[in-house]
């Protein structure tokens, strides 16, 4: 006898209805639909705390060169990038009129001296003619009349103020002399410091007119090669992190565009009191002081800046994504740990974006205690392991953090333990 084909569809229908609600299919389909974990391992090493920022660089000091006289220039004997030494030439002003006015200067002092000798030699004269008229009046008072004797003492004492006079005329030919002899030293335009030329603003030829004010010649960076500066503005928020650090003299490393494969290391020199605020935004200049024997680095490069302000040795990080991480739903989490799900601080996480913002204002209102203990309690968190296909919360204080992990202050973690960072989506 043949069954009619809806027949065993019915019975097959029947059939599959009473298997899918027994037991074994039960936890078939559970299995089936229980989420895969993604997970990532907790490892022990060191952590370092940084802060980063940009800054620029500049030579520690930048001298000025110019010339205090006036006139074409007649030689140049550097250009740019030059190295050169303290007291090397750099240039010549032409000095044809202040060798002339040397010249012209000695003649005077010639001439001032030979009148000295001129009235020394009168002085003498007159001081023989005193000296013979009192011995005249000593033998006899009428071989000279008084006022004879007068004219004698009056003739030597104006020739003794004469010579002052003739000595003192001396001494200004001999300043006006040396002031001749300066300004032709000054057409010799000498490096006050052992330096590198950054700047060269005259050219053979030009004439330089310095009556009313110095023009610059030469820009000379000195040490170029021993020490430059990294200047870098940090926010207030982070100076006193900084300030810390350049008590404990931790290290500072940068980079440039220039050599981006290449780390620089420098150290903090000073950091400044003078703020600048930029719309509503406070920061302070931090001064980084770096070596540079080859010159790889030069002026007004850019720098970015990482400063070590942390550091701890032998200790557990956890991925920072672990800390992220929160399960959606309460189905495969264990019953101990779901209270955590229905509380605020998961409630919050799933509208961040909205309460964030509640929370910043309502901490404006809270005194400094309060915030100082809301700082310390965002540091307890909770992180997430798989045991049994369930998911098990453990609670966790954690440090500083930074690119990939944080580092642990306490909490029941293992060196190797897996934690679970995401869900695995289904192909």
């Amino acid at each position: 006898m043949r069954i009619p084909y809806k027949t065993l569809s019915a019975l097959f229908l029947l059939a599959l209805g009473g298997w899918l609600g027994s037991g074994p299919a039960k936890r078939y389909w559970h299995e089936r639909n229980r989420p895969q974990w993604e997970t990532s391992q907790v490892i022990r090493g060191d952590a370092k705390r940084m802060i980063t920022s940009t800054g620029k660089i500049e030579p520690v000091l930048k001298v000025n060169v110019g010339s205090f006289v006036s006139g074409p220039i007649r030689e140049l004997h550097v250009d740019y990038n030059d190295e050169v030494k303290k007291d090397e030439l750099l240039a010549k002003v032409d000095p044809l009129l202040y060798k002339a006015a040397v010249d012209r200067d000695q003649a005077t002092l010639a001439t001032r001296q030979a009148e000295v000798t001129r009235v020394e030699a009168q002085l003498a004269l007159a001081k023989n003619n005193m000296q013979r008229g009192e011995r005249l009046r000593q033998k006899n008072q009428k071989y000279l009349s008084d006022r004879e004797m007068d004219a004698l003492v009056a003739e030597y004492k104006a020739l003794e103020a004469a010579l002052q006079v003739a000595k003192a005329t001396v001494d200004q030919a001999q300043a006006q002399l040396n002031n001749s002899m300066t300004n032709l030293d000054y057409c010799d335009i000498l490096s006050p410091v052992d330096g590198v030329i950054l700047e060269r603003k005259i050219d053979p030829g030009q004439t330089l007119a310095s009556q009313f004010q110095t023009p610059v010649l030469f820009v000379v960076a000195p040490d170029l090669r021993k020490k430059l500066y990294v200047f870098a503005s940090v926010d207030e928020s982070d100076i006193g992190l900084i300030r810390r650090a350049s008590e404990q003299n931790f290290p500072v490393t940068f980079n440039v565009d220039a050599y981006p494969g290449e780390v620089f290391e420098g150290n903090i020199e000073q950091v400044r009191l003078a703020a600048t605020e930029l719309q509503s935004v406070i920061t302070y200049p931090v001064v980084v002081a770096a070596a540079n024997p080859d010159l790889k680095l030069l002026p007004s490069m850019t720098a970015q800046i990482s400063f070590e302000v942390e550091s701890l040795t032998d200790v557990l990080k956890i991925p920072n994504a672990a800390l992220r991480f929160y399960p959606d739903t309460i189905e495969f989490v264990r019953p101990e740990d779901r209270p955590l799900l229905d509380g605020s601080q998961w409630a919050r996480r799933r509208n961040s974006e909205n309460e964030e913002e509640a929370e910043q204002n309502q901490s404006v209102n809270l005194s400094a205690e309060e915030k100082a203990e809301s700082q310390r309690s965002s540091n307890r968190r909770h992180v997430w392991v798989e045991k049994s296909g369930m998911l098990h919360a453990i609670e966790v204080e954690v440090g500083f953090s930074d690119s990939r992990y944080t580092a642990l202050v306490a909490g029941e973690i293992e060196d190797g333990m897996q934690l679970v960072t995401g869900k695995k989506s289904k192909s």
